[in-house]
């Protein structure tokens, strides 16, 4: 029975056993087209066996390996690698039907290949997780059909496998590299020159063409017969914090990923980066209560420890309590400290009720806050309007889009530096703003 449920008859023999069958039984009267039937059963019957004879004489033929990485990246391309080794002796043709995670929703996922005998081939596919969790792979399916082709042999290999996503550490990799190289433009990032003196003194260098002309110094220069300047050390050892919004309004998804993982993914990349730029980086966490507090440190283990820490937090229905987010910013963060808050106002309204907390905040710590463009409804406001129906649709969009840029001039009359991105450029756009902070002396 085991060996019967491991058979598949292919479409093509099904249709020949079947036109055989009706041959044989109405050929009866026409004496030859009924010998050829019968010719051709036992021709049929013959290759039949053979061809069973080459799939099941070998337990053994196909054996499969599923290289699944212990982590994935939320929002990125993950490789996934299946590796095949033919043990048959003979030329096979593959069919390859990988359970894959029920949550990306591929039920046509189908690879089809050849493997000489005795080869062994790695097959690749991607998968891009929108959500963090665990992810759990089924059975790798593999059809195995000789040269005959009338059935299938089906091997179930690769029994159940967990991979855990992440927050987006490929990308913090990808600008940690850029960040080591200061190849920051390929990606957006704009380059910035410091445009006030540090407190400390680092060295005397020729002048160089875009160097601040209050930094000449002018002793040296009559001594060389050439301009230097002063060059001071950038101040290091700030404590830059990143505080994600938990509540109910980040649930809002844009290209399948929720606004938190956006945030998530671009705290965890800001964080890397601080701390290559030898500051120290610390989270907070909130919604109607504070989820979790990291103070900003600069060892050995801290992304590690962030990493940890983001891949658990998730959204609920709560409001955010800024007043809570107020007293636990004074409680733990003694000294003055950029603070990067996430977090989405959808009207006009709603920052309102909260701009005096956020005042508060920013008279001891320097506060950007990051919030979203709807894109979508800009895309709606700037399609032309044929019926009232678009009318109607068109103004709330545009009234949406109003409110936005009231939000930004209000944070900005009260000195609070703003963030008003859309999601996919949120990384990029918080890059520029830190290092722009920071070439500015602001902090």
């Amino acid at each position: 029975m085991k060996v019967l449920k491991q058979i598949y008859i292919n479409n093509i023999s099904f249709y020949i056993l079947i036109g055989l069958i009706v041959l044989s039984v109405f050929g009866n009267y026409f004496s030859i087209v009924y010998t050829i039937a019968v010719i051709l059963f036992y021709f049929f019957t013959a290759a039949i066996f053979i061809d069973l004879l080459m799939l099941f004489t070998n337990k053994t033929g196909i054996t499969s390996k599923r290289i699944v990485p212990e982590k994935l990246s939320n929002g990125d391309k993950n490789t996934i690698s299946i590796e095949i080794k033919n043990n048959y002796g003979i030329y096979i043709s593959i069919k390859i039907i990988d359970e894959i995670p029920i949550i990306f929703q591929k039920r046509n996922f189908e690879i089809n290949s050849k493997i000489k005998s005795g080869e062994t081939k790695l097959f690749k596919y991607n998968l891009t997780p929108k959500e963090r969790g665990e992810y759990n792979f089924g059975i790798t399916n593999i059809y195995a059909k000789a040269s005959i082709g009338l059935f299938s042999k089906r091997y179930k290999l690769n029994h159940n496998q967990t991979a855990k996503v992440y927050p987006s550490f490929i990308q913090m990799r990808k600008y940690e590299l850029l960040a080591i190289t200061h190849n920051k433009t390929s990606l957006g990032i704009k380059r910035t020159r410091r445009i006030g003196n540090r407190t400390e003194f680092e060295q005397i260098k020729e002048y160089v063409k875009g160097d601040d002309f209050r930094t000449i110094n002018w002793r040296a220069t009559a001594r060389k017969n050439q301009l230097m300047v002063n060059q001071y050390q950038e101040e290091k050892a700030q404590e830059i914090y990143n505080i994600i919004d938990l509540s109910r309004t980040m649930k809002m998804p844009f290209n399948q990923m929720r606004l938190i993982d956006y945030a998530i993914n671009t705290s965890l990349v800001l964080s890397n980066t601080s701390l290559i730029k030898e500051d120290k980086a610390g989270i907070i966490t909130f919604s109607n209560t504070i989820h979790s507090i990291k103070k900003a440190e600069r060892r050995n283990l801290t992304m590690k420890n962030i990493l940890e820490l983001l891949y658990k937090e998730n959204t609920n229905f709560n409001e955010a309590d800024f007043e809570k987010l107020y007293i636990t910013i004074k409680r733990n963060i003694t000294q003055r400290s950029l603070l990067f808050l996430y977090t989405n106002f959808e009207g006009f309204t709603s920052l309102k009720r909260q701009i005096n907390i956020l005042r508060k905040i920013n008279k001891s710590h320097l506060l950007v806050v990051v919030f979203f463009e709807n894109y979508e409804i800009s895309n709606i406001a700037r399609q032309k309007a044929s019926t009232i129906e678009d009318i109607y649709i068109s103004t709330t969009a545009e009234t949406n889009i109003f409110e936005k840029n009231k939000i930004v001039k209000e944070l900005r009359k009260y000195g609070i530096l703003s963030i008003l991105t859309k999601p996919e450029n949120i990384t990029v756009n918080t890059i520029n703003k830190y290092l722009e902070i920071k070439d500015s002396g602001l902090i």
